[in-house]
Formats: structure tokens, C-alpha cells, sequence
């Protein structure tokens, strides 16, 4: 199938598109200049230290422990190169990534076949943010109940938490016969959970007998359908619409950044604090396990490889933030910047000095993303692994909460709180200002919508940008799933377009890109690493779902 002409592929509004050559500067030298103009990475940082990171990722090592710490180590690090190599060829162009990855090579309908994907993966990244707004109700619900439905509900155990309850209940009637198969480390965490779960019980009285009778009659106890999480995750919803449609890209920037600073700064503290007490720190040898290569073992139905590659596609830069990143660069005017490309001597210079700003910027991203993920992964072995709980349904938010008591204590909950606020709402913010601005694209690039008029896509995205928020809350309203499957479900989606989107990383490279602005050899090496790992990540991912 042949490609259209390759100027038809530039959707870029007079604001972005280098064609003009008003738009031209110089790039800056100075370190001070060069810092003054980063700000796509923050977005992105904000954008991914939630879902990925405070939820994923925690989720990840409450059910692996530390033997999964090389994935998520790996999980940062790798994708940066295809982040960076998207980034050039957008600022190079001057083309979004749509345009970009409609020309790539194979079936077209109306568009290439890797925007047909990239559509059904926002799909479900929606639900995601869905999921999102649902964790953000949950923190509003405990820490300020309307009616109180919710709060109450999430002192019953879950129905998992129930069955692993009467399990080790009986065997401990039976002498402990399953207990004493299992190392004195791993008999430990079990007790441990077991005591939660057993305080809480009690706690219920008569109606916590009921329940264990229950299940051992292999009843499911359902979770209530409750309303203050529902309420509030409407109106965070209703509210983020409306900034979203008269917001802009430093309101979006400094937003997100002030946001995820703070509480990630909390989280990597309560780390530190937990290496200082006795019972949640976590060994040097340990460390050394986590760094082997190593696998968990799948536990009472729990595949916490499968959780760790679902993971994997949304921690770090995931693939929604792959796609988003050139239109944020776009926006902060780095290709407007650099010029259109004629060729000239001085547009070289250009392009590789906004080229050069762009690395800084997604490797400065890097760092803040790969800091918080690990903070977020080590709390969760060294306290929920080792208490045998597992973040998740209506309970996730105040499962999450108890990784912060053994430092905070009392003051765990409304400190977490507040934190799992503001870094959930920041995903949910620039996530659904970045879905905006790529169905704005789509949808020129579809001829719905004109391509190059500047009033037409500030409508466009005005509304667009209001209606997102609003979609994501009738979806998790509508399919009344639990806010972590929704989550993990996109990450698996996002998992297997990471491999698309590395090939069509290197087919820019290699076909597009200018040459003298490819950089050194040994560039080439790690963004061929990184491809083939997204690859094995995504085609693991697959088979562990269909075998």
C-alpha cells in the first residue's frame, strides 16, 4: 500500500508548526537557559507518578516482594530512548506522532493501521483514568464521608482477604501442617497478614463470624455498591473538565509538577524511615535477590509476573506518555524553534540545539519518574509484602494507606491521603489533557476537522479537553469495575504497543530522520536494546494472558 505525499501528513495549528520562520530561536548554553526551558518531562513525570507508580507498582511489590526489583528498574530506564527518538523526529518535522506513525508502513483504512491501535489502547487507557477518578473518590471518601456507606464498607475484609483467612485458620486448627512447609520468612508474613485480617474480624463481632462461615460454605461476599466514592469522583471529574477547557500548558506544568514533588518527597522519606526500623527494612542481600533475574512464585491464584508486566507498561514513560511527549514538546515550542527543515546549515545547528534541550528534559524526567517508582516499590515489599496485603478493589486506596502507619502512624492516613490526592489527580489531569490533544490530531488527520486552522483546533481541543474527564468517569460508572483491574488492563494494552512503537522508533531513525542529526553510534546500540526488550516485555505479556 502505497503512502500519501509526506506533506500531507503536517496537522500542526500557525502556533506550532515550524513552517513559518517567525517562529524561530537560537537554542540556549547555558545550563541555567537550558533549565529554564525543560517542561514536557515534568508534564510526563505528573503524568506517570500515579496510576504506574503509586498503585502499579506498589500493587507489584506487595504481591512479588522484592524479586521483581530488576523489571521495574528495567521498566524506567529502557524506554527513554524511544521517547527521545520520537522526540527528534518530531522536532526535526515538525510532525505529531500520529502523523508519524500513519506512515509506517502496512494496511491503511482511512489511516494506518498503528493509529487503528493506538485508538482502541486510549479506549482502554480511559478506563483507566476511570479507575483513576474512582482512587481519588475513594482518599475523598474516607477522609471526608458524606454519608459514611464507603468508610464503613472498608472495614469488612475483602472476599480474598476472607478466603486466605479461613485457610491458614484451619491449618492452624490442623497443627499447622501447610504453615510448616514454608521458610521462617515466609511463615512470618503469613502470620502477620493473618493477624490484620483477624483484628478486623473481630472488630465486626457476630457479623464477622457470619462472614467466615460464609466463605467456608465457598460463598462469595460481594463488596457493596457505595455512593461517597461515586460522589466524589463525579465531582473531580466535573471539576477537572472545566479547568481542562480553560487550562493551558504552563497551568497543566506547573500543576502537575508542584503535585507529584511534594508527595513523592514523603514517600521517599517513609522509605528511609522504614530501612530504620527493625521489622520493614529490607536487607542488602535482599537488594542483591531483587537484581538476580529472579521470579516469584505464583501464590493462591496470584501471578505476580503477570501484574509485573501489566506494570510495565505504564510505569516509566508507558506508551500513551510515548505518544503524548512530541505533542507537549510541540506545545512548549521546540520544533517551532528549530525551523523548518531547508536544509541549511544554520537550521542544523538549531534543530540540534533544541535536540540537545529535549535529551535534558526527558532524561531529567527520568530520574524524577525512576526515584518515585522505586520509593513506591520498596514500600510495598517492605511493608504490605510483609504483611500479606494486597492493594486492591474498593479497598485499594486504604490498603495502600498502610504502607505509611509503621512510621507515621496516626498520622499515616490523612498524610497518605492527601498525597494519593494529589498524585492520582495529576495523572488524571495530564493524562486526559494528553488524550485531548492526540484525538484532536486524530481527528485532522482523519479530515473530520480542518488540519492547519488555528481557531478550529483551539475549539477542537477546548472540547475535546472537556468531554475527556467526563467519558472516564461514565466508564468506570458504567462498567463498575474494580479501579485496579481497570488500571492493570491498560497496562496491558499499553504493553503491547510498546513494541509497536519501538519499531516505528527505529523506522524513523533509519528512514526519516536527517542523518546529521542521529547521533553517535552507540546510540543506535541502546535504542536497539531498548526495542527488543519492549518487545520481549510485550510478548511475554501476551502469552502469559493466553496460555
Amino acid at each position: 500500500m502505497t503512502l500519501r505525499p509526506e506533506e500531507d501528513f503536517n496537522t500542526l495549528p500557525p502556533s506550532q508548526d515550524p513552517e513559518p520562520d517567525e517562529g524561530q530561536r537560537l537554542p540556549p548554553r547555558r545550563a541555567w537557559d537550558v533549565l529554564r526551558n525543560l517542561g514536557p518531562g515534568l508534564i510526563i513525570a505528573g503524568s506517570i507518578v500515579g496510576s504506574g507508580e503509586l498503585i502499579a507498582t506498589t500493587k507489584t511489590g506487595a504481591q512479588a516482594g522484592i524479586a521483581l526489583l530488576w523489571l521495574i528498574i528495567i521498566g524506567c530506564v529502557i524506554k527513554v530512548f524511544v521517547q527521545i527518538e520520537l522526540g527528534r523526529f518530531t522536532i526535526s518535522k515538525g510532525e505529531s506522532t500520529l502523523a508519524a506513525m500513519d506512515q509506517v508502513p502496512g494496511p491503511r483504512l482511512v489511516v494506518n493501521w498503528l493509529v487503528w491501535y493506538w485508538l482502541a489502547m486510549m479506549i482502554a487507557s480511559m478506563g483507566q483514568l476511570g479507575g483513576i477518578a474512582g482512587g481519588v473518590g475513594q482518599a475523598l471518601a474516607i477522609s471526608y464521608p458524606i454519608t459514611g456507606d464507603y468508610a464503613a464498607a472498608i472495614r469488612t475484609p475483602s472476599n480474598s482477604e476472607l478466603k486466605r483467612f479461613v485457610r491458614w485458620d484451619d491449618d492452624a486448627k490442623n497443627g499447622g501442617v501447610e504453615l510448616a512447609k514454608l521458610s521462617p520468612a515466609e511463615q512470618k508474613r503469613i502470620q502477620r497478614g493473618h493477624a490484620i485480617v483477624g483484628q478486623a474480624i473481630a472488630d465486626l463481632g457476630e457479623e464477622g463470624e457470619v462472614l467466615l462461615e460464609r466463605v467456608r460454605k465457598q460463598e462469595k461476599i460481594e463488596d457493596p455498591v457505595t455512593s461517597d466514592d461515586r460522589i466524589y469522583a463525579a465531582m473531580i471529574a466535573v471539576a477537572t473538565a472545566f479547568m481542562l477547557y480553560w487550562g493551558r500548558y504552563n497551568l497543566i506544568q506547573n500543576l502537575s509538577t508542584v503535585l507529584v514533588v511534594a508527595f513523592t518527597f514523603i514517600t521517599l522519606g517513609n522509605v528511609v524511615a522504614l530501612q530504620m526500623t527493625r521489622e520493614f527494612s529490607i536487607s542488602l542481600q535482599d537488594f542483591w535477590h531483587g537484581l538476580s533475574f529472579s521470579l516469584p512464585s505464583r501464590e493462591s491464584g496470584i501471578d505476580p509476573v503477570v501484574t509485573a508486566l501489566a506494570t510495565f507498561g505504564i510505569i516509566g514513560v508507558g506508551a500513551t506518555e510515548l505518544i503524548a511527549y512530541p505533542y507537549w514538546c510541540l506545545e512548549k515550542g521546540y520544533a517551532r524553534y528549530a525551523g523548518r527543515d531547508d536544509g541549511s546549515e544554520a537550521w542544523l545547528q538549531r534543530a540540534r540545539g533544541w535536540i540537545r534541550v529535549m535529551h535534558v528534559d526527558a532524561f531529567a524526567s527520568l530520574i524524577v519518574y525512576t526515584v518515585a517508582t522505586l520509593a513506591f516499590f520498596l514500600m510495598g515489599v517492605a511493608v504490605l509484602f510483609n504483611e500479606g496485603r494486597d492493594p486492591d478493589g474498593m479497598r485499594m486506596v486504604s490498603t495502600l494507606a498502610t504502607a505509611y502507619v509503621p512510621i507515621f502512624g496516626e498520622y499515616a492516613r490523612w498524610l497518605f491521603l492527601g498525597g494519593a490526592f494529589a498524585v492520582l489527580y495529576s495523572t488524571f489531569l495530564v493524562a486526559n489533557a494528553g488524550h485531548a490533544r492526540t484525538v484532536v490530531d486524530a481527528l485532522k488527520l482523519t479530515g473530520v476537522i480542518d488540519r492547519h486552522s488555528e481557531d478550529v483546533h483551539r475549539r477542537a481541543l477546548n472540547w475535546v479537553s472537556f468531554a475527556f474527564p467526563l467519558v472516564c468517569l461514565l466508564m468506570l460508572l458504567g462498567l463498575g469495575e474494580n479501579p485496579v483491574k481497570l488500571i492493570l488492563w491498560s497496562g496491558v494494552m499499553q504493553a503491547v504497543m510498546l513494541p509497536m512503537l519501538a519499531g516505528a522508533a527505529l523506522y524513523f531513525r533509519y528512514t526519516k530522520t536527517d542523518r546529521r542529526l542521529r547521533g553517535p553510534w552507540w546510540w543506535d546500540v541502546l535504542l536497539i536494546i531498548s526495542s527488543l526488550g519492549m518487545l520481549l516485555a510485550g510478548g511475554w505479556l501476551i502469552y502469559s494472558k493466553v496460555a
